[in-house]
């Protein structure tokens, strides 16, 4: 039984799904890829029967190890469809679907698993028919942190952190999905000799529209520590170092952008899709976000928020012991780098609090009143340990590079705060293979984004205008897009996203930025290996 009616001439659309830690969001687009409806699955809130807490759960017996239901993340998709069906969405209307999930979350089908994906009855709901296809109830996640055993034999399989960073774009990290499909192979070898096909999130997401095991795309499957980012196949070094017949358990990964073909008869029967709905190849968070974001070459987005984070979009990217090297999921030749800093909004609220009374206002004042290059006094803060730099508390230096317990004033502390922040963010993206040109263009999200003052110390650091975007959301907003673009035989994803609303200047870089900032990156340099080698 069909629960909307077909539409006969209805324009085409496209559904977007983001299967985050906490909540299933979808969205549909038009054809302008403009927003028609919205409808989200809060998993604690709507999915109580789960007893999870912020969508995952934490083993009692051992605080490391954290995962999801995955029946619950099967039923949630029950709910979210019915959710958009009372909002009046035209299924027949939606060409292409497409998603993304969370990074690094595995999922093990049992054995015979497909067929019952290729048979499901439309009568019943999902949840109804796959809840003894899965050889392990819940799914490792990407907050688990209790492989570091793994790691180290992967690292060891191939040489070493460095090694395995030049294969697979990123050192062993414990919730990378290669050391936790190693512990379950140690731990649970009858379990994982009942697998017969390992997903990742996004990828059993898709299985479950597509109708059959959905392969892994490059994106994704790039952060995972198995797969050689340069060839994009599986390492097999790495395969067998977690476990027997790994291989033959996640099939061949594919481009990004790849259209799997038709969705499930299944979806054609209860909702009303048209049977030659096109499933595209749903990717990882992160990827999809550079989508959302609609990055370009040369182009690198800086979300600023209680993390900060930088998406860079690569030719030739270098390794990064620190850093992630992913596949571009718009273009397989492309690379996308990802550097993450531990210390953002939260440390510019303390300085803003010590020094401008608790004042957005006071604080761009402060940062304001005094000149680029802070007079030559520079500052590193870092109130959690940070990932790059490995440092931890608050260093002050003066003109003359001596290390001092304090500054002669507060507007000086606020922009040696800012400029520290910033010149590093642009040392590593340096490090990680990312140059400034002519057509760089920086698009900054988060919280911070809302602060001109800030962001014209990024157009200056960077010496690259700066640019505002409407990204909230941009995972799920990536997928509806990749939806559109997976149609397409031609890369033309510039020509496909240029019918939104372009990103809006905010401010451009002085003329003198360079000879400004680019002494004072070679300075963050010597004083942060000198500060790592113990030497101030």
């Amino acid at each position: 039984m069909r629960l909307t009616k077909m539409g006969s001439n209805a324009s085409p659309t496209y559904l977007g799904l983001d299967l985050s830690t906490q909540q299933l969001k979808a969205v549909v687009v038009d054809d302008d890829l403009k927003i028609l409806h919205e409808a989200s699955v809060q998993f604690d809130t709507d999915l109580p029967e789960f007893r999870t807490h912020g969508g995952v759960t934490a083993s009692k017996d051992n605080s490391h190890t954290v995962t999801a239901p995955t029946m619950m993340w099967v039923k949630s998709v029950d709910m979210i469809l019915d959710r958009l069906t009372l909002a009046g969405v035209d299924y027949s209307s939606i060409t292409a679907i497409s998603g993304t999930a969370q990074q690094h979350g595995s999922v093990y089908w049992q054995t015979g698993a497909e067929l019952t994906l290729r048979n499901l009855k439309s009568s019943d709901f999902l949840h109804q028919q796959l809840g003894s296809n899965f050889s392990i109830s819940n799914s490792p996640v990407w907050m688990d942190s209790s492989t570091s055993k793994q790691c180290a034999k992967l690292e060891e399989a191939v040489g070493g952190p460095q090694k395995l960073a030049e294969i697979t774009g990123s050192r062993a990290y414990e919730r990378f999905t290669g050391s936790q499909i190693c512990k379950i192979a140690e731990n649970k070898p009858d379990a994982y000799n009942n697998t017969e096909r390992i997903s990742l999130v996004s990828s059993f997401l898709c299985s479950l529209f597509l109708g059959k095991i959905a392969p892994i795309d490059y994106a994704d499957g790039s952060g995972m520590n198995l797969m050689n980012i340069h060839t994009k196949q599986w390492d097999s070094t790495l395969l067998e170092a977690c476990g027997p017949n790994l291989h033959e358990k996640l099939g061949d990964p594919v481009p990004s952008k790849t259209n799997l073909g038709n969705i499930s008869p299944y979806f054609v029967e209860r909702y009303g899709f048209k049977s030659d709905c096109k499933i595209i190849a749903f990717t990882g968070d992160n990827p999809a976000s550079l989508i959302g974001m609609r990055l370009h070459e040369g182009w690198l987005a800086l979300s600023l928020g209680t993390s900060d984070t930088l998406f860079l979009w690569l030719k030739e990217p270098h390794v990064v012991i620190d850093g992630h090297i992913l596949c571009n999921p718009v273009d397989a030749e492309s690379f996308m780098g990802l550097l993450c800093f531990k210390n953002g909004s939260l440390t510019r609220e303390r300085i803003r609090n010590d020094c401008a009374e608790k004042s957005w206002e006071i604080f761009n004042q402060l940062l304001d009143s005094t000149p680029r290059g802070n007079f030559g006094n520079f500052g590193l803060y870092f109130d959690t340990q940070e990932i790059i730099p490995f440092l931890k508390g608050d260093f002050r230096f003066n003109r003359a590079g001596d290390r001092i317990g304090k500054f002669s004033s507060l507007e000086v502390e606020v922009r040696a705060l800012i400029e520290g922040q910033i010149v590093a963010k642009r040392a590593y993206a340096e490090d990680i293979g990312f140059h400034s040109g002519q057509d760089t263009k920086i698009i900054a999200t988060g919280g911070a984004s809302a602060n001109k003052s800030i962001l014209q110390v990024v157009a200056d650091v960077f010496n690259a205008p700066v640019y505002l975007q409407e990204a909230a959301n941009s995972a799920m907003l990536g997928a509806a897009y990749q939806a559109k673009h997976g149609l397409s035989d031609e890369n033309d994803y510039e020509k496909i996203t240029s019918v939104l609303t372009p990103p809006q200047l905010v401010c451009e870089p002085y003329p003198d930025a360079p000879e400004i900032y680019d002494p004072m990156v070679d300075r963050y340099r010597t004083i942060v290996n000198k500060l790592l080698q113990g030497g101030l």
